[in-house]
């Protein structure tokens, strides 16, 4: 089955097509702890991945704690904001490496790729866009938290949404990327690419 550019966006598609997963077919992700080797460079963009996953769970998951009252304005204030931040700034600095240093690099050594690496390149776009929106909307919550605002639940809400938005077009980047990723790593080697 082959995608439409409608069917490629980050927010609409559930996967890469076919013509993408070339090595996944060969490198099935069931197969990457038990049959292969993943080594450091994966591991790292693994466990980097599992965090950025975490967190921003964490993040969402944290406006149902407050919406239920499990944890007061203030608490949440002194919890929330510091791990956005480290959040947004890791995630925003992640792309930018990944843009001008890997996925060149990774794209040149299977040209058969290049198309799957451009496309996460797009998805880096969206999601900065998105990174801004989420950090302009959770701006105003915080604001509206600091000063206990009549329109907190109003700018909670919006902050919810972005938040929402952002992880589940992260989770799905996230895992296309390392299904184009890991497979390449594998087949042909992490010391090519830096990894040892």
């Amino acid at each position: 089955m082959t995608m439409s550019a409608e069917n490629l966006s980050l927010l609409e598609r559930a996967g890469l097509p076919a013509d993408m997963q070339i090595l996944l077919a060969k490198y099935p992700r069931a197969d990457w702890e038990s049959v292969h080797t993943i080594g450091h460079l994966g591991q790292f963009w693994i466990s980097r991945h599992d965090m950025f996953r975490e967190l921003g769970g964490a993040l969402v998951a944290s406006i149902d704690h407050l919406r239920e009252e499990k944890i007061d304005a203030a608490g949440f204030a002194r919890w929330f904001a510091p791990r956005l931040n480290h959040f947004l700034g890791d995630l925003e600095g992640h792309h930018q490496i990944e843009d001008y240093q890997y996925f060149p690099m990774f794209a040149a050594a299977d040209q058969r790729l290049a198309k799957g690496f451009d496309l996460l390149e797009q998805d880096h776009h969206l999601i900065h866009e998105m990174l801004e929106r989420n950090a302009s909307a959770a701006q105003a919550f915080h604001g509206d938290l600091i000063a206990g605002a009549d329109r907190l639940a109003f700018s909670r809400d919006a902050y919810a949404k972005e938040a929402e938005s952002l992880l589940t077009g992260l989770l799905r980047h996230l895992e296309d990327e390392e299904d184009l990723l890991i497979p390449l790593l594998i087949d042909q080697g992490e010391e090519k690419f830096g990894g040892y």
